[in-house]
């Protein structure tokens, strides 16, 4: 039976449980059960042993998040899934800071990655965490910042005299002994979205980070909505209020990313905003990047590129010309098919391709189970080889995007770009 994560922490909150932590490398599947043994062999308990190595494991995939800060922190497995990356964290506090705010609660705190990324801008924080084995971890967390102060208490009751900066990250899965499930309706979440929006009309600044899949006509009126994507996946929209919402912006999609960040915004409400013309499969294929999607800015996207949709429901973009964007992945189309099974077998075995990545939108068809019809005529026998090894190995690699134009289904070869 799985421990409980009170049972995984409270180990560690002692000092030989603490230095037995410190003392571990990065964690290695590999070495876990040869590690247990060592470690039982030289006197710790077996509670102490797993929480010990849970808790390299968390630390070691928190990296993803934290870089180098979550070898010092403490982590739940559930409070990891939904804790916000660093960087991320880091332009929420941005905001604040910019607007001058000087004490923020951030309600529901969790880890604490957003306390942490506000206590570093100078920003006095109350931390404010309902679980009690996750306020302490954030206690931990928060332990090299003298101006963050953790309460466990329930985020909906606690009293804000000073505070004039709010942030919530509210829990949107729930915890039971299979797991962690996602919920979706924003009421359900803890604390709701009517609280939130209940702190907005005090007039006080606030920042809320929701689920990205957030339905447009959920976001409450007179907030910005930001959809912001890390390295390609979009991780979250976040609402503004007041004094951290941006004048002019209703939407935007912010995109972080090794070259650095690129937003796009509009002020136009979801229902407006430009149109994009309508046309046909040419030039170059665009991808456009999920939080472009998200935000509704697909058609600003093709009219920056000079570009036109291929469907007017559809988020592909095709522009003449190659244009560098950061918005959206380039494609160059080689080839336009009618959607065929059996015609797209011949069209992969005449051209020897060995490597197939498949790409679509708009169609019901689950692209691993076509790539295996494609290339092994459904059997499961054979490995489709990753696109680098396949080039060392002399593989053709071929790339089809499947949509719908119309009424039609098409699969296109493209090049990326």
């Amino acid at each position: 039976m799985a421990q409980a994560p009170q049972d995984q922490i409270a180990p560690l909150l002692t000092s030989e449980g603490w230095e037995l932590l410190a003392s571990l490398g990065p964690y290695r599947e590999d070495k876990a059960f040869e590690l247990n043994a060592s470690l039982r062999k030289a006197g710790h308990s077996p509670e102490l042993v797993s929480a010990v190595l849970t808790q390299s494991r968390l630390r070691t995939k928190a990296e993803l998040k934290f870089g180098e800060f979550a070898r010092r922190m403490l982590f739940t497995q559930a409070g990891l899934e939904q804790a916000t990356r660093l960087n991320v964290a880091a332009r929420h506090a941005e905001r604040f800071a910019r607007a001058g705010i000087s004490h923020v609660a951030d309600l529901g705190c969790g880890l604490a990655a957003d306390s942490l990324a506000l206590a570093s801008m100078d920003i006095t924080v109350t931390a404010v965490e309902m679980d009690e084995t996750t306020a302490a971890c954030a206690t931990v967390n928060l332990i090299p910042f003298p101006n963050a102060t953790v309460v466990h208490s329930d985020a909906t009751t606690v009293r804000l005299d000073g505070v004039d900066g709010v942030w919530l990250d509210p829990a949107r899965r729930v915890t039971s002994t299979s797991g962690t499930k996602r919920i979706w309706d924003p009421e359900a979440f803890s604390p709701p979205l009517s609280f939130v929006e209940s702190l907005a009309a005090t007039g006080r600044a606030v920042g809320v980070k929701m689920g990205p899949g957030m339905p447009h006509d959920s976001v409450p009126a007179g907030c910005e909505a930001q959809w912001v994507s890390v390295g390609g996946d979009v991780t979250e929209v976040t609402l503004w209020f007041n004094a951290v919402s941006r004048p002019g912006i209703r939407r935007a999609a912010l995109l972080l990313g090794a070259q650095g960040a690129a937003e796009i915004t509009s002020g136009e409400d979801f229902d407006g905003g430009p149109a994009a013309p309508v046309g046909p499969v040419e030039g170059y294929l665009y991808e456009p990047d999920g939080a472009v999607i998200r935000a509704g800015l697909v058609a600003d996207v093709a009219l920056q590129l000079g570009g036109h949709l291929v469907d007017e429901h559809i988020a592909y973009i095709c522009a003449p010309e190659l244009v560098d964007t950061p918005f959206a992945r380039a494609y160059k189309v080689l080839e336009v098919m009618p959607y065929n099974v059996k015609a797209l077998k011949a069209w992969v075995k005449d051209n020897g391709v060995g490597v197939l990545d498949i790409k679509k939108r708009g169609m019901a068809i689950t692209p691993e189970e076509l790539r295996k019809e494609l290339l092994f005529g459904g059997k499961t026998a054979g490995k489709n080889t990753g696109k680098s090894a396949a080039k060392k190995a002399g593989i053709k690699t071929a790339t089809l995007v499947l949509t719908r134009i119309g009424e039609d289904r098409v699969a296109i070869s493209v090049k990326p770009v």
